[in-house]
């Protein structure tokens, strides 16, 4: 209690400074000014406009894209002299170029696509023979007329880069080449069509080419065919010494004599390119050609391959052609073809 007694003087200053201080403030406090300022005149912003420089950009829309494959493939074996099992020392190579190049704007659409594949085998005691030989070059100008449909125009050449031979064994048991079947652009084919495309996606096309020319060439001496007289003239024998009046017939549909043959005809052009998995494509080709004079006996074609990318370089390809005219022979040929080799595909 005496201790609070002491404190008692001192919470009373304290009180009475407070009051003090709160009483000068209150002397200080000037009232607002409520009066209405009825001057309306008043002096406008100066507002400056500024124009803020837009850098150009030079921005083109490219129309163009493109594609590339160059690949090479090979195969060889290799027996010692006292291998007992079978089998026969051969190599074996193959190499290809593919590019396509796609224009569309608008409703224009302009296609370029250039297939070329050239390989040769040999075996041992065999000449080198050509087990792969084709040269195709395709280009279309289209104009859609609806999502799917379209009018078009094409031109298309087709030929090989090397002469095919016949062979027979000589007395050593080694070939001898007593022929030749057909060498670069002999025959070559050149074909215009007019038509109607129907694209219902990138992956597939049916063209139907109810307006189609089709020029058919052979300018080697050695395959032109020719009459009777005229291959004794060249060679000094007959063709056909059983019958010396009879000459080598018709070649590839061009006549006796001659080297040139047009053909008016329809034709039915199917494209298949389509990537069933990740890393496995199917391509296909499928041409049906049948000349108005004789549209009982078209010609057909069809190119197909299968390709298995193992790695980004590595590819696995299984190929094969199934072709009908009869221009060329009164059945069906084919072949097939399995290659391991490197392809680079660009752009990656």
């Amino acid at each position: 209690m005496k201790i609070k007694f002491y404190l008692l003087p001192f919470f009373l200053l304290m009180l009475g400074s407070t009051v003090a201080y709160a009483q000068d403030l209150k002397d200080l406090r000037v009232r607002p000014d409520t009066t209405i300022n009825e001057n309306k005149e008043g002096q406008a912003l100066n507002v400056k406009n500024i124009n803020v420089p837009i850098p150009k950009l030079d921005l083109e829309v490219n129309y163009w894209k493109h594609w590339s494959k160059i690949g090479i493939n090979f195969n060889q074996a290799a027996f010692s002299e006292n291998w007992k099992l079978g089998g026969i020392n051969s190599w074996a190579i193959m190499g290809l170029i593919w590019h396509k190049s796609d224009y569309t704007k608008n409703n224009f659409n302009f296609t370029t696509e250039i297939d070329l594949k050239y390989g040769k085998i040999r075996n041992e005691g065999q000449l080198a023979k050509p087990n792969n030989d084709r040269v195709f070059w395709d280009n279309k100008l289209s104009y859609k007329l609806s999502k799917s449909w379209a009018i078009y125009t094409s031109f298309t050449f087709e030929s090989q880069f090397d002469s095919r031979y016949t062979y027979a064994k000589g007395a050593d048991g080694q070939d001898s080449i007593t022929g030749v079947v057909s060498a670069f652009m002999s025959p070559g084919y050149f074909t215009e069509s007019l038509g109607l495309e129907y694209k219902p996606d990138n992956t597939f096309s049916l063209r139907f080419g109810t307006g189609t020319a089709r020029q058919t060439i052979i300018l080697d001496e050695r395959i032109k065919p020719r009459s009777a007289e005229a291959y004794f003239q060249r060679y000094g024998v007959y063709p056909n010494p059983k019958d010396p009046t009879k000459g080598t017939g018709e070649k590839y549909g061009v006549e006796e004599g001659k080297n040139f043959k047009n053909e008016l005809a329809f034709q039915l052009t199917a494209n298949l390119d389509r990537n069933l998995t990740k890393n496995l494509n199917l391509k296909a080709r499928y041409n049906l050609f049948a000349d108005y004079e004789d549209m009982n006996d078209p010609a057909h074609r069809l190119d197909a391959t299968f390709s298995a990318k193992v790695t980004s370089l590595i590819n696995v390809s299984l190929s094969g052609t199934m072709l009908y005219d009869s221009a060329m022979d009164g059945a069906v040929q084919w072949n097939q073809a399995l290659a391991v080799g490197l392809l680079l595909n660009l752009p990656k």
